[in-house]
């Protein structure tokens, strides 16, 4: 609204409107916004809640100071909801393709997880929405992301790493001046310098076809990415700040590539994917990380509110569509190895477990004390158990794992931007 008012009606004066249009200053102006909102409003929210008798439901199963969570408002991701979405409506550019799919997918995954916990409330038990409903839901929204950038005029790239350049100011203001946007289903490979990956490539054995294959196996690409990264989230979302924590840190790595790469200038000189119109998803994701630092005042240790599906499905959701929208949907199992890491644990707990129950006639095995793997770390080993990693024998404190949790995904963050520049 604001962004309107200043540039398009010229309320304000120049002084606003050339203030307006510069991302920093917006980015900056959303972080702020976010962060107060999340903060303000989250006490008023936290009291409804508490009104409306939404509270956590825990099961006991032998984790130290849960049963004390007991009661504990959930359905708190409607804090982070308001907080992202009210500094958008204020200083985002709405008419903008990458900020009207960031808002989509916030609203639509919001939405997704808050008829789960909707439902958990009205059973009164943990069992809400049927897991098929979940992925019809979380399929669909990679379905919309992936279209759009298939079929939207909107939404194209310039190949800048294949641009030869001795990196003077004269030799970047002249290719700035050059090259075409050109649409195809181009994504970033880590580790290779001066090379995208074209998911065409890998289909061109269908000859005329090629092209068509290469964007629906974009597409497909796109919702593995969207599916698998949104149940990551919900499965770390277990004990207090830890999914809030590490989104916080995943998109503080994901708005400076966003930064770089939606800048012609240094997208040039570092020889990364210039994807023009993409600097709204810098605004985005600034309001993004304030939203998240400011419901940590909260969440943390120990929690006044929890954020529920309604929070967990949506962050890691949007947090992949924000890296398909960047380019850069390959670097998510590294970037988001947290998330994963919590996904690979309950798969495998769960198949060895039926595995070993077939096999040895009803009596199955597990392989770590108890999934997610957060938990593991949590829960006292129990002598005799038959668990393959029954260690560490005593349980740590939850506020030391999501502190370590929170350094790992530093780390891998870390990582994540040395898989670039060693090229």
């Amino acid at each position: 609204m604001l962004y309107y008012l200043f540039n398009d009606l010229g309320i304000g004066g120049e002084s606003l409107a050339r203030l307006s249009s510069y991302i920093t200053v917006r980015s900056s102006v959303a972080f702020v916004l976010s962060l107060l909102c999340a903060t303000i409003i989250g006490r008023r929210i936290i009291a409804r809640l508490q009104l409306m008798q939404m509270g956590e439901i825990v099961r006991n199963l032998g984790l130290g100071g849960q049963t004390a969570k007991q009661g504990t408002p959930t359905m708190g991701g409607i804090i982070i909801i308001i907080a992202i979405l009210v500094p958008m409506l204020l200083v985002g550019n709405l008419g903008n393709v990458y900020m009207l799919i960031m808002c989509v997918s916030t609203l639509f995954l919001g939405a997704l997880g808050f008829a789960d916990d909707y439902l958990k409330f009205r059973r009164r038990n943990k069992d809400g929405m049927s897991g098929k409903y979940k992925i019809v839901g979380q399929v669909g929204i990679g379905l919309f992301v992936g279209l759009m950038m298939t079929f939207s005029p909107s939404i194209t790239m310039r190949d800048t790493s294949s641009i030869t350049t001795d990196h003077s100011p004269e030799q970047i203001e002249e290719i700035v001046t050059e090259g075409s946007d050109i649409k195809a289903p181009q994504t970033t490979i880590p580790f290779v310098k001066n090379h995208n990956l074209d998911y065409s490539y890998l289909t061109r054995w269908a000859g005329k076809w090629g092209n068509t294959l290469g964007w629906v196996l974009f597409v497909a690409v796109v919702i593995v990415a969207v599916a698998a990264t949104s149940n990551g989230a919900n499965l770390t979302d277990g004990i207090d700040g830890l999914a809030t924590g590490v989104s916080a840190i995943i998109g503080t790595a994901l708005v400076i590539m966003a930064y770089l790469g939606s800048n012609i200038v240094y997208s040039t000189y570092l020889n990364i994917m210039y994807i023009p119109g993409s600097e709204e998803l810098v605004v985005y994701m600034a309001a993004f990380i304030g939203a998240l630092i400011g419901f940590l005042w909260y969440n943390a240790f120990p929690a006044q509110v929890f954020m529920g599906d309604t929070g967990s499905l949506m962050l890691g959701g949007i947090i992949a569509v924000f890296a398909i929208l960047i380019r850069k949907e390959l670097l998510i199992p590294l970037l988001c190895a947290v998330f994963f890491i919590e996904d690979i644990s309950v798969m495998l707990q769960t198949g060895w477990f039926k595995y070993t129950k077939k096999k040895n006639g009803g009596k199955g095995q597990r392989i770590f004390k108890m999934a997610p793997l957060h938990h593991h770390f949590q829960k006292d080993a129990t002598p005799g158990a038959d668990v393959i990693l029954n260690k560490p024998a005593n349980g740590m404190h939850e506020a030391k794992i999501t502190i370590r949790f929170w350094i790992v995904s530093i780390l891998l963050a870390a990582l994540t931007f040395v898989t670039l520049k060693i090229r």
